[in-house]
């Protein structure tokens, strides 16, 4: 059976204070704009409807920004099985509060299937250069792991080695890589690195434990509210009635006249800068960007 997690201890990590910096810095705590919570159009960032995985659920709609160039395989995997119609109708079938909401077994709806698409190589970690610009936060770290920063590519958390360390790599390039935080998708495996394929889980809640140990391929854009009504329970462990996805698209494949457009707040504009100098935040998971629709 598919795991979203691994049995490994991790030590806590320490934060330091936020001071800004050429990868702009700051926070916020609730992705729900407020009408004292407004910015200029040229402040929101459009993603991408070829980027875009609309989740149908008998909780409401989850809008999964996808980052093919973080995880190539995945993306391209996840959008293939999409199109397919593999996600239709398929369970919730593993809910943890606190966790993770766990999905994609289109074959058994337990958790003991895939399809029959090939596994997917680990893509745990990524390579970013300056085509790939991260708003940080803050660091995490202590004197014992040394310290690494951690803000935002697009709306994804993640964790970087600063970029100006680019110029000493062969490839230009730095290391990085996504954080389990609240509205994250990640790809379920067995103990095989390897085996990811079908299955995945979006977060309920920050798991520091499986960064570096599963693919990150997308965070939710929209509908983060409905992540947390989703019925607690396992397929096949006592009395559970799951959530459903009852369809599940590509928004590129949906007419224009009916899709969605989701913004999400660019966090490398001016307004942003202003807005998150204003803002207190203890970990890079207590930061929602603010996002809207239209």
């Amino acid at each position: 059976m598919k795991t979203a997690f691994r049995l490994a201890a991790i030590g806590v990590l320490a934060f330091a204070s936020p001071a800004c910096s050429a990868e702009t810095q700051g926070s916020y705590a609730d992705g729900t704009l407020t009408s004292e919570q407004s910015f200029p159009d040229s402040a929101w960032r459009t993603v991408d409807p070829e980027n875009l995985l609309l989740i149908d659920t008998t909780q409401g709609t989850v809008g999964v920004e996808l980052y093919p160039e973080i995880a190539p395989a995945h993306v391209t995997q996840i959008k293939a099985l999409a199109r397919d119609g593999f996600y239709d109708n398929v369970p919730f079938h593993r809910v943890i509060d606190g966790f993770m909401n766990q999905t994609g077994d289109g074959s058994n709806g337990n958790g003991t299937g895939d399809s029959e698409l090939p596994n997917i190589a680990a893509e745990f970690d990524f390579r970013r250069g300056n085509d790939m610009p991260v708003t940080l936060v803050t660091t995490r770290g202590d004197a014992s792991t040394g310290e690494i920063g951690v803000g935002f590519y697009k709306a994804l958390p993640v964790a970087t080695q600063p970029i100006s360390q680019a110029i000493l790599t062969k490839d230009g390039k730095v290391a990085a890589f996504g954080l389990h935080c609240r509205g994250v998708t990640s790809m379920a495996r067995t103990s095989d690195p390897n085996s990811a394929n079908s299955q995945f889980f979006l977060m309920r809640d920050r798991a520091e434990h499986l960064d570096t140990q599963y693919s990150i391929w997308g965070s939710s854009v929209l509908g983060r509210e409905h992540l947390e009504k989703f019925n607690i329970g396992t397929v096949g462990d006592g009395p559970f009635e799951p959530d459903m996805m009852t369809k599940v698209r590509v928004a590129s494949d949906v007419s224009e006249a009916t899709r969605p457009t989701v913004q999400v707040l660019d966090t490398g504009s001016d307004a942003f800068s202003s807005w998150i100098a204003t803002q207190t935040y203890e970990d890079i998971c207590d930061v929602e960007l603010p996002t809207r629709t239209k």
